[in-house]
């Protein structure tokens, strides 16, 4: 009986826990969903550092807010290495320049450093033989999606002779951030706050500040004595892991080049997809299986790997937790869109994540409607500009005359989305009937609303201009022959 009373006032505990925790959760982010209007966003803060920028989009913008998500980007020279850090919520990045190659490391302690100099590439340090070991590092190229847990350190050099976009996004709703409500980098070298501040001049003068850039690194606030203890090495040494006096910011120029043991790039991406998630290697328990071999990156620009394809109107690609397994831990996901010329995607929306889109290319006409039936987005949104879309919020694109690319970071990693128009869409799963009475229209216009589109995302433009049938056939074969990648 006992046993009884006390399971029965322990469910109860439990469930007043949850009730109350989702009443804290509502009163202290409800309100910030009460989106009556929405607008494309630019980066209003930068940090100009010696080899390259990043610019922030205002996190205090109520659309962020909402989603609970900040997002910036990142340009890094020729030859500049992004410093090593790591922060309080998972990243997703997004390559974008299209000629943007280099490499990265994700650090993760207690994985085995499994790359490693050959005795011919040993050298000698002060007498002694030195041979370096270090964990996995990748090459990445425009295109790919790059998966960061939260508290996993990482940094990445740019090995081009072109400049490198990264868009990262950051989620700092997610669970795996137990602060609060406001994304936190942790930088383990240099001297981040040494890197020129720069407001809003470009984009109307926003007062937001990104305190994750102006600050040291994490070595500065411990004591010199401690830290020559900790690591064996003298003073001096210990003073300069400080960076005090390093004003170069947070991306730094590798004048000699960055020389790191690593395999060719295409042995190492072939390597990948014969091994898939996870490596071959020899495991010793099951945190190097799961942790330290885990593929993190995916490339969604390749035409060929499209999960949804028009040849005449464009193309989706997506990346969840079936195709990238690290994904469910980040609880995050990505899609990539190509839409050719005057193409239309469907009206649609996500049942379950925020969807936050960036245009990498060209522009396009983007309505979004609330659940009031009211338009809160009606406008051009062009490359540079970004927006969040809210869960279940209803979206439709039409791309202007150049065609519009996107990349699409949602805040769930099996992000589902449910079409209102095509071939797999809610008015085409509603018997005819409900349809015709419903829209007080009769049987025939009914079945051609439900019918007329065959497609199930991606439409082609049936529109016809006053220009001649023989430009019309010539825009419909540029369509065809275009290839974006």
């Amino acid at each position: 009986m006992a046993t009884t009373w006390f399971s029965f006032f322990l469910s109860l505990l439990l469930l007043l826990h949850g009730n109350f925790a989702q009443q804290r959760y509502q009163q202290q982010y409800g309100q910030q969903c009460q989106i009556n209007r929405l607008n494309p966003q630019e980066p209003s803060f930068r940090m100009q550092a010696e080899a390259g920028v990043t610019e922030f989009f205002d996190t205090n913008n109520q659309q962020f807010q909402c989603a609970g998500v900040s997002l910036f980007r990142h340009v890094i020279q020729s030859r500049g290495l992004l410093l090593p850090s790591y922060t309080n919520s998972p990243l997703l990045a997004y390559v974008v320049q299209e000629t943007g190659r280099g490499f990265y490391g994700i650090m993760n302690s207690g994985c085995p450093e499994t790359f490693q100099s050959s005795q011919q590439t040993q050298q000698r340090i002060r007498g002694r033989t030195f041979q370096d070991r270090h964990q996995k590092i990748e090459q990445f190229r425009q295109g790919d999606i790059m998966a960061f847990p939260a508290g996993a350190a990482h940094w990445l050099y740019n090995e081009g002779n072109e400049e490198v976009v990264l868009v990262v996004l950051e989620d700092a709703s997610n669970n795996a951030n137990q602060l609060d409500q406001t994304s936190r980098r942790f930088f383990i070298a240099g001297n981040p706050q040494q890197g020129q501040q720069q407001q809003g001049s470009q984009y109307g003068g926003s007062t937001m500040r990104r305190e994750q850039f102006r600050s040291g690194n994490v070595f500065n606030g411990f004591d010199i004595e401690i830290l020559s203890e900790a690591f064996g090495v003298d003073r001096e040494t210990a003073r300069r892991l400080q960076g005090q006096d390093d004003m170069r910011g947070h991306i730094v120029s590798v004048q000699e080049g960055l020389r790191v043991i690593r395999p060719p790039f295409s042995q190492e991406q072939d390597s990948q997809q014969e091994q898939g998630q996870y490596g071959r290697g020899p495991m010793t328990n099951g945190i190097e299986e799961t942790i330290c071999t885990a593929k993190v990156r995916e490339n969604i620009d390749n035409p060929a790997r499209a999960d949804i394809y028009n040849p005449r109107a464009g193309r989706l690609s997506t990346v969840n937790s079936f195709t990238l397994p690290i994904l469910s831990f980040l609880r995050l996901s990505a899609a990539r869109g190509v839409l050719y010329r005057n193409s239309m995607m469907a009206p649609h929306w996500y049942e379950n994540a925020h969807s936050i889109i960036y245009i990498t290319r060209g522009e396009s006409r983007i309505q979004i409607v609330d659940h009031r039936g009211r338009a809160v987005l009606d406008d051009q949104v062009r490359e540079g500009q970004c927006l969040v879309v809210p869960q279940n919020y209803a979206i439709v694109k039409q791309a202007g005359n150049e065609g519009c690319e996107w990349i699409a970071f949602n805040t769930n990693d099996n992000a589902m989305i449910n079409t209102l128009s095509g071939r797999t869409s809610a008015i085409r799963g509603l018997p005819l009937d409900v349809i015709a009475n419903a829209y007080q229209i009769s049987r025939d216009e009914a079945r051609r609303l439900k019918f007329n589109r065959d497609e199930t995302l991606i439409f082609r433009s049936t529109r016809r201009s006053p220009r001649s049938y023989e430009r019309v056939i010539g825009l419909v074969d540029e369509a065809n022959s275009t290839s974006i990648a």
